[in-house]
């Protein structure tokens, strides 16, 4: 899901104007865009990057099979030795779906939830850093990246249950989370459906969770339905909208990139996902979770009788939905702490890798605590 594109220090243009915000108290109707090693019985493949010896860790592990094609850590642009020495691909099945991982580091477990149009690679600034405290795990939603794209199952819960279902496969019990758009609404259903397995939650660029009481309407000011029209477009459960894109993905995700504020993201990085949803497949698989959105309304009416209770990061970018993201998540939690990234929009973990870096690493220092403590 798309609020406010941005990049890292501005490689490809000029920045956007900011967005206007009111008072940063939450969500109205008005307003929305929308460790332990793995078990074999996981059927894990162990992808490039990855030494033999380190996929055989018992007798009955699988046999090592690299993921191959484009999407994974060895086919994507612009990552250093470094990089592609601490992290790998892999395929985890799960349930019946495979899911597409990105692993690296050492420490407590943490999740990483990409948004719309994007996959694991979107926290790829963030992640080397991360990896010198925390088990990095970078999923491909389903119906994105690498994962399976299965014709069901794009409703939050079910999404949400593919993390746990990840999770369980890799050998953790209690993880923490970060979500990013699509990621955060993700994120959310994650820690409402399951809050005995997450123990932080750090949410990004989404002023709360879709429901009857805040969603967007159909008519917004322009500047906003600018900026979300592409919720009720991509919702439309017909195959003429995978008609109007295909063969014009290029103008399509652009607009997107775009549209969202501040810095813009550079050229390869725009090319490598705009390749990645240019597969048929591929684009039907990502507008799977926007045709859900009537589940996602319903779910979340009823998770928002309950508190969550883990704490809880609210990120925006200051270009972007700022405040909006706290206000959203307010009423939903009992610990919620807001930090606004200056100058960013809202691709804030590539616009501003070392301000989301450091929100993080402040917010998750009582979790790497207490697991070190535990050893």
């Amino acid at each position: 899901m798309n609020m406010s594109p941005m990049e890292p220090p501005a490689q490809d243009g000029p920045g956007r104007e900011p967005v206007s915000h009111r008072a940063g108290r939450g969500l109205s109707r008005r307003l929305f865009v929308g460790g332990a090693a793995a078990s074999a019985a996981a059927g894990i493949s162990l992808a490039a990057g990855l030494a033999p010896s380190a996929a055989a860790t018992s007798a009955e592990a699988p046999a090592v099979r690299r993921p191959r094609g484009f999407g994974t850590v060895a086919t994507a642009p612009r990552l250093s030795a470094d990089f592609r020495k601490t992290f790998s691909s892999r395929f985890i099945n799960t349930g019946g779906l495979r899911q597409h991982v990105v692993i690296g580091g050492d420490g407590p477990p943490l999740l990483l939830v990409h948004g719309w149009p994007e996959n694991w690679y979107a926290w790829r600034m963030v992640m080397p850093a991360l990896a010198r405290n925390f088990t990095v795990i970078a999923v491909d939603q389903r119906g994105m990246g690498l994962t399976e794209k299965p014709k069901q199952g794009y409703d939050t819960a079910t999404l949400a249950n593919d993390l746990v279902a990840l999770m369980d496969a890799l050998g953790h019990e209690r993880f923490s989370a970060a979500g990013h758009d699509t990621g955060m609404i993700i994120g959310y259903a994650l820690a409402a459906d399951h809050p005995d397995r997450v123990e932080y939650l750090a949410l990004a660029e989404v002023p709360g969770p879709p429901s009857t009481e805040a969603s967007p309407k159909l008519f917004e000011k322009a500047e906003l339905n600018n900026r979300l029209w592409h919720i009720p477009f991509n919702r439309v459960d017909h195959e003429l909208i995978e008609k109007l894109v295909r063969g014009r993905e290029a103008a399509f995700f652009n607009y997107e990139f775009d549209i969202q504020g501040g810095e813009r993201l550079p050229e390869y990085a725009r090319e490598y996902y705009i390749r990645l949803f240019s597969d048929p497949e591929s684009l039907r698989g990502s507008l799977g979770f926007y045709r859900a959105w009537d589940a996602h309304v319903a779910q979340n009416d009823e998770r928002a009788k309950t508190k969550l209770t883990m704490p809880v990061l609210a990120i925006g970018g200051e270009k972007s939905w700022g405040p909006w993201v706290e206000g959203g998540m307010k009423p939903l939690a009992n610990d919620v702490r807001g930090v606004i990234i200056p100058d960013s929009g809202h691709w804030v973990a590539e616009q501003a890798p070392e301000q989301v870096l450091a929100a993080l690493t402040k917010f998750l220092a009582p979790y790497r605590a207490a697991a070190r403590s535990a050893r």
